[in-house]
């Protein structure tokens, strides 16, 4: 069990810088080509280069309840933003596949959508994605929040990680929510729970402990060369990270029942042309379609005069152009597809 210590505070924030938008034009046709950005891999991209035979990598899953601090955890592990984050459950829709690379080892973090009772098709379908992933990785990390005591639904999960040949890593997450005496509780609760390789307390809001979580995650990989070179940190499309960064800014500040309505799809991506003796990237012009299930919803989306549906437009557009380090104009349409949760063919559209 590893305690965290007051001074270990990193703060790192990501600044964007304008000068990374000078990018030569074989860069961008071979971008626009592949839609795989500067500093990702298309899936199944391996390295085969000389290694040391100490070097360790593999495959951990993150699990939890929905809302535990899985996805802000993946994204401090991996140092770069991956996963969406919001204060709202079930905001993680697929698994998001995060590079983590040390001196002697790499992590490939997948961040699973939170287990939950399923009330939709698309409950069933998330819950399934999980239960995949468990069955495909090195080690598992159980996510358990230090401001929540342990509940049914980590009891479900628990069970459900019984009998798994993966190692599995509880995590008490958000411990700068709570004083030491209440995490002291927690810990001890966790190691009631399961049979733990191992119990860390972290702050990913604060980067506590991060360190210190990577380092026995790196132990318990297996000897293996590097999966991924040196400067990927994800392997996800990036129409799918567009999405994503959407989905986050629309779920800002909006009603507990619409994370699970929501649904955002890049339609199209079209690249302006440049204009005489202009040297940096042209402009991409992006088309979501935002889709809802009730026009009550759509109403909340849109906002009085449009309002809102503008501030989700700015939020996003901040967070993909630092994705692409290049200008964006985003076109967003909220459109109402009636109980798309349970519907295959909507679901199927929807990547689903």
């Amino acid at each position: 069990m590893f305690f965290p210590s007051d001074d270990e505070l990193i703060d790192g924030p990501n600044a964007f810088d304008e000068d990374i938008l000078e990018f030569d034009d074989d860069a961008i046709a071979a971008y626009e080509e592949t839609g795989v950005l500067p500093g990702q891999v298309s899936a199944g991209s391996l390295v085969e280069a000389d290694h040391d035979p100490n070097f360790r990598a593999g495959f951990i899953a993150i699990v939890g309840r929905p809302n535990v601090g899985k996805s802000t955890l993946t994204n401090a592990l991996v140092g770069e933003k991956i996963a969406i984050t919001s204060m709202r459950p079930e905001t993680t829709r697929h698994n998001v596949r995060g590079v983590v690379h040390g001196d002697d080892y790499q992590l490939v973090l997948v961040d699973t959508p939170g287990y939950h009772r399923p009330r939709t098709l698309l409950g069933r379908r998330l819950n399934e994605m999980v239960r995949e992933s468990l069955s495909e990785v090195d080690v598992i990390v159980f996510c358990l929040p230090s401001d929540q005591k342990i509940g049914p639904g980590d009891e479900f999960i628990a069970r459900q990680l019984r009998g798994l040949r993966a190692p599995i890593v509880a995590v008490a997450t958000k411990t700068d929510k709570v004083a030491p005496p209440r995490l002291m509780e927690h810990l001890m609760d966790i190691d009631k729970l399961g049979d733990f390789k191992e119990i860390v307390p972290v702050s990913a809001h604060k980067d506590r402990q991060i360190d210190v979580l990577k380092e026995v995650l790196a132990n318990l990989m297996p000897k293996c060369p590097p999966l991924y070179p040196q400067d990927i940190y994800s392997d996800e499309p990036r129409d799918v990270m567009i999405a994503e960064l959407i989905r986050e800014a629309a779920l800002e500040g909006v009603r507990a029942e619409l994370p699970h309505s929501l649904a955002v799809q890049v339609e199209e991506i079209v690249e302006r042309e440049k204009k005489p003796g202009q040297k940096y990237p042209a402009m991409l012009d992006i088309h979501v379609n935002l889709y809802v299930e009730r026009d009550s919803q759509k109403a909340i989306i849109i906002g009085k005069g449009g309002a809102r549906l503008k501030a989700v437009g700015t939020r996003a557009r901040i967070g993909i152009e630092e994705l692409l380090k290049r200008r964006v104009y985003l076109d967003l349409h909220v459109r109402t597809a009636k109980d798309w949760q349970s519907d295959p063919k909507m679901l199927g559209k929807l990547g689903f």
